[in-house]
């Protein structure tokens, strides 16, 4: 066949250890022989950022404002023990914090769902994603250290507002967000419960903090008010509820449900949730900020399976996530070019994903989870090959 062409690039971010690995032989066996690929391509290896002082990062961000769409393998966050085993500068902030912050989106997570595959939440029949705000809270915090008998005195323009002398050592932690950010948070939020028909509900502890978590609580309200006939007309709902309810109320329910969260608990309950449906590598996770569209793997690097893969051993490491996130890319792509031919076929290549699986080809990870008789594990190369195998029968 003739292959597609892309008028536009995509913006593609490499990364590291075994998704770096798998991210090439994806590109290899099941993008290049079908697509003419127009990539505008930056290395996030920590290697290379070590190289440009993390330049490369934010220059990659920039790319994804400027082409719209972009695509992220999984990358090392450093610590010491990086420091120490790649010969570091100093360390470096996790790479999607950067991005995500420059982008200023929303993140949505939402689990990849199989019949084959049992959901350990036996009520949750339907998905549950997860839109998490991605700036501000705790991860643009600043600490201080307040001795006994000392003062810290918070000020705004010379005027205190705030004053604190403790009878006792004690940490004091500052955070803050934009509101501005927030709007446009609640905005992303209604109107991907609308594409998708999914009930939302937004959750803080505005009881706990007020003046902070009630700016959130009273944005959310208001913006439903925008949307509220789209919400009646589908026969969906929206509901806010604080944290501690939120989970009792989701925990009952049949799923069909986009959770809102702030940064901090929506970080933590997107993990939850992807344990809860099989695996971090079954969950699509996309950006979503001011006109642009940023699709990455919601796991990490696979450093235990790397270290194998070194060694000689062909892994079983799931790679629905990193095909998922080529795939979205190219749908997106190919919607915002009016490249039919494109988009269709990031479609077609999710759906010979589901249809490996469900055949019974899986990788490790998943063989707790799988509730028919008969499954073949594979090796990761194993699973992309069948994967081709019925990609190339949809493509004819």
């Amino acid at each position: 066949m003739e292959k597609i062409k892309m008028n536009t690039p995509i913006v593609e971010m490499d990364g590291d250890e075994m998704t770096r690995v798998i991210w090439k032989d994806i590109k290899e066996k099941l993008l290049e022989p079908y697509i003419d690929l127009n990539i505008d391509y930056y290395d996030l290896s920590i290697e290379n950022r070590n190289e440009t002082d993390d330049e490369v990062t934010l220059e990659s961000a920039k790319a994804v404002e400027k082409h719209k769409v972009g695509v992220k393998c999984a990358t090392i966050t450093a610590n010491e023990d990086r420091v120490e085993e790649f010969n570091l500068k100093r360390i470096y902030p996790s790479p999607n914090a950067t991005i995500r912050a420059y982008l200023d989106g929303v993140m949505f997570r939402e689990p990849v769902v199989f019949s084959c595959l049992d959901i350990l939440v036996p009520t949750w029949k339907k998905p549950i994603a997860i839109a998490r705000h991605s700036f501000g809270d705790i991860y643009v915090s600043k600490s201080f250290d307040v001795k006994k008998g000392e003062t810290l005195k918070v000020s705004i323009d010379g005027k205190e507002k705030y004053e604190y002398s403790p009878d006792y050592d004690a940490i004091f932690l500052t955070q803050y967000n934009k509101v501005e950010s927030i709007k446009y948070f609640a905005k992303e939020s209604f109107e991907y419960a609308i594409s998708k028909k999914m009930n939302l509900i937004f959750s803080t502890k505005d009881t706990v903090v007020p003046g902070y978590d009630s700016v959130f609580k009273e944005i959310f309200n208001k913006t439903y008010e925008n949307y509220k006939d789209e919400f009646e007309k589908l026969g969906i709902e929206y509901n806010y509820y604080l944290v501690d309810n939120a989970i009792a109320q989701i925990m009952k329910s049949e799923g069909n449900i986009l959770w809102a969260l702030k940064n901090y608990e929506g970080d933590i309950m997107s993990d939850l949730i992807s344990a809860v449906y099989g695996s971090l590598s079954l969950m699509e996770s996309a950006i979503i900020g001011n006109g642009t569209y940023l699709y990455e793997a919601a796991h990490g690097t696979v450093t235990a399976h790397y270290r194998r893969y070194q060694k000689g051993e062909i892994t079983s490491t799931n790679s629905v996530a990193l095909i998922f996130t080529w795939a979205s890319g190219l749908e997106k792509r190919g919607e915002l070019d009016s490249n039919k031919e494109l988009h269709d076929f990031g479609v077609k290549l999710k759906q010979a994903v589901r249809e490996t699986i469900e055949n019974g080809f899986i990788t490790g990870d998943l063989i707790k989870s799988y509730n028919k008789e008969n499954y073949t594990k594979v090796n990761y190369l194993e699973f992309i090959e069948k994967v081709n195998e019925y990609l190339k029968k949809r493509l004819n």
